[in-house]
Formats: C-alpha cells, structure tokens, sequence
C-alpha cells in the first residue's frame, strides 16, 4: 500500500493596500525634476542625463540627485519627504 501524499498548491493569496496616485502637475516649467539614485552601477549617469534632457525640454528650473545607500535598501522616510517637498517629477530606475 502506498502512503498519502499530501499535493501542495503553489498559488499564494495576496492583498494590496488600493493608494490614490499622487496628483500630477499640469507642467513641469520651473519646477525641480528630481533623481533618486538606487546605487546601481551608472544608475546616476543615465537617471541623470534624462533627467537633464527633460529638465531642458519641459523648461523645469533645476535638476536635483538624492542616492540610496545601496541597491537593496531603501530610502529613508525623511529622504522621500524631501524629495516630495522639493520636486515637481521624480526619477528613478531599477536594473541591472
């Protein structure tokens, strides 16, 4: 006689808090674009030159970098407060 085998379902459940997207400003001009360097290799320099490209195209005033310690860890609370005082539209990437 063969024992039971127990069949296990890979299928999780999850749930997600529904958030009101922040809202979006009618334009850019003279406002600050800002970059938030995730530490990824060249991660600055490509965020960066975008968002000065952008900054020149839309009129925005000025281009402004925050960085993260390291690619796995996250900004703190008072680093995204400052960024959400200070700028009109953020950048930032993830990759490899």
């Amino acid at each position: 006689m063969m024992a039971a085998m127990e069949i296990l379902d890979p299928v999780g459940s999850t749930e997600a808090a529904s958030r009101t997207p922040a809202p979006r400003p009618a334009t850019l001009a003279g406002t600050v674009i800002g970059v938030l360097d995730n530490s990824k290799p060249n991660a600055r320099v490509l965020l960066e030159g975008v968002a000065r490209a952008l900054a020149q195209k839309v009129g925005a005033r000025d281009v402004k970098i925050w960085g993260k310690p390291g690619a796995s860890i996250g900004a703190t609370p008072a680093v995204l407060d400052e960024i959400a005082a200070q700028c009109g539209a953020v950048l930032t990437a993830s990759a490899d």
